[in-house]
């Protein structure tokens, strides 16, 4: 196998140079924000390996991790508490999300200084609540109504900001017209040619999608930096004016979307989407229990795009502010746990993945998880020294 350099350099080839750098910035702030953004080394090191427990075959998202949980208003009008990331999604043995998602949970206790024992307790309770919720054989799901504990309070705290607070974030008013702002450190300036293609290109969605909102156009749009891993990609925030409603704007997320890094270390047959972005938004239908708001695709400039509304209330649950509320995070486990149980439920025995009952026979076998713990605990010292090797030659990379 190549050294850490090579593997990064190449996964990495084909982004964008500046937005690149920026990318190896963050992944050296801590070993957690490393994992986030190394997704493929993973995957790497899991083919590579022993084989993980046998396992049915099932929807994943791809890229599980404590970080990968969060809020976000449904088509519904409602707020979820769900997986929110689905960049990475295909169909692989359910044993391989976990594994991702368990790994992070060592790595993330370990950059917290939090003991291994009471990582180790963690790990327990999520995999015990995601074999339970299995066998059971009932997807459920997290609403601020049925929501407890610290993702309750998460809940009902986004469900207060507005559009409002949102929009005054992101926007400046020149000459009597709202635009989106540069000062916004995450906003960078797009060139005039390509800005006035992506206008025009997202106008013609409007009028054509079937998943656009209704008499709406575009008023500006900038380069938006967000999340780790996906730092490089061609990623654009558009501002849409109601043409019926006085004053009354959506923002609007459009993001390149690459071949999962997982695919080309799957033993498994995949489907045939059109393009990524209808891998990505597919999939995130199939798990989620209500698909967030506007969610659709695009191509531009023979690339694909996944779109959906950018909300005041979606937000990622951040692990390190928990670290002050120990015994609050069992709850908060329990709950991602039942999570993973209830998309892969959500979407089991299509094209594919395995049945219900075959995912209830794998939650009620309590054989699989001494030996899945292990990988990842194994996994999370490996992340460590990749890490700290990382940091040693960054340099060189930027």
């Amino acid at each position: 196998m190549a050294n850490l350099q090579e593997r990064l350099q190449a996964f990495n080839a084909g982004l964008l140079p500046d937005i690149l750098k920026l990318k190896y910035e963050a992944m050296a702030e801590n070993p957690f924000r490393f994992y986030r953004g190394t997704c493929h080394l993973f995957y790497e090191d899991v083919a590579a390996a022993a084989p993980l427990p046998l396992s049915p075959l099932a929807w994943i998202c791809g890229d599980l991790h404590i970080e990968n949980f969060g809020s976000y208003r449904g088509d519904n009008k409602l707020v979820y508490f769900d997986l929110n990331d689905f960049d990475e999604a295909l169909l692989a043995p359910a044993a391989w999300e976990l594994a991702r998602m368990v790994t992070s949970i060592f790595i993330a206790f370990e950059t917290l200084n939090i003991e291994p024992e009471k990582a180790r307790n963690m790990v327990a309770l999520y995999l015990k609540s995601y074999a339970t919720t299995l066998a059971v054989g009932k997807a459920r799901c997290i609403e601020p109504r049925t929501a407890k504990g610290i993702v309750c309070d998460f809940l009902e705290a986004v469900k207060q900001r507005s559009y409002k607070e949102l929009l005054k974030k992101r926007t400046v008013s020149k000459k009597r017209r709202i635009m989106l702002s540069l000062e916004d450190e995450r906003h960078f300036k797009v060139d005039k040619k390509l800005k006035a293609e992506l206008i025009a290109h997202l106008q013609e969605w409007l009028k054509t999608s079937r998943d656009a909102p209704y008499n709406y156009h575009a008023e500006s749009v900038v380069f938006r930096l967000a999340g780790t891993g996906s730092l490089g990609l061609r990623r654009y925030l558009f501002l849409l004016k109601s043409k019926s409603v006085d004053d009354h704007y959506l923002l609007i997320d459009m993001k390149e979307c690459r071949p999962s890094s997982v695919r080309p270390h799957i033993p498994v047959q995949q489907l045939q989407w059109a393009d990524e972005a209808a891998r990505v938004t597919g999939i995130q239908k199939r798990m989620q229990y209500t698909s967030a708001s506007l969610l659709s695709t695009t191509s531009f400039r023979d690339r694909s795009y996944m779109i959906q509304e950018l909300q005041p209330v979606k937000d990622t649950l951040k692990f390190k502010l928990l670290k002050k509320s120990y015994r609050n995070l069992y709850r908060v486990i329990e709950d991602m746990g039942m999570l993973t149980a209830s998309a892969q439920l959500r979407s089991g025995g299509i094209q594919g993945s395995s049945n219900i009952d075959d995912l209830i026979a794998f939650g009620c076998d309590d054989g699989w998880q001494q030996a899945l713990t292990g990988y990842a605990f194994d996994a999370a010292v490996t992340f460590g020294q990749y890490y700290r090797e990382f940091c040693e030659i960054k340099h060189t990379m930027i």
